[in-house]
């Protein structure tokens, strides 16, 4: 069963944002993004110091059955990557929430993670796309 921690804001397209205390936003894709896709092969991340805008594509994750872009869930830049998942793109599919961050981005607007669903708008939401 897939987990909605209640400290995210989450996109429609399965991506996961969280406010960090240093003011950086996190971002991944979540648990049923993953459980949906199967055994993540291969992750394509952003640049560092890119300049992403809100719902704009930063990246690709693929697994053996799919090819899925990711979005930015906030506008701003770029200012890491989890390089880990180069060597070891499985750490999506085991820890989703931690060790399998894609991205952090320094937001030129935090307020843009209001207009994200929360947890369990989100829930709700897959609930609906897996019937």
């Amino acid at each position: 069963m897939a987990e909605y921690p209640d400290d995210l804001r989450f996109l429609a397209s399965h991506e996961w944002a969280r406010l960090e205390e240093d003011g950086l936003v996190t971002v991944g894709i979540s648990d049923f993004a993953q459980e949906e896709l199967g055994d993540v092969v291969f992750v394509e991340l952003p640049e560092l110091d890119a300049e992403l805008a809100a719902r704009s594509e930063a990246g690709v994750v693929e697994s053996v059955k799919a090819a899925s872009d990711i979005y930015a869930p906030v506008s701003g830049t770029v200012v890491a990557i989890n390089e880990a998942l180069e060597d070891a793109p499985e750490t999506v599919n085991d820890s989703p929430y931690d060790d399998g961050w894609f991205f952090r981005i320094s937001p030129t607007d935090p307020a843009e993670l209001d207009g994200l669903l929360s947890a369990e708008d989100y829930r709700r939401h897959c609930e609906e796309e897996s019937h």
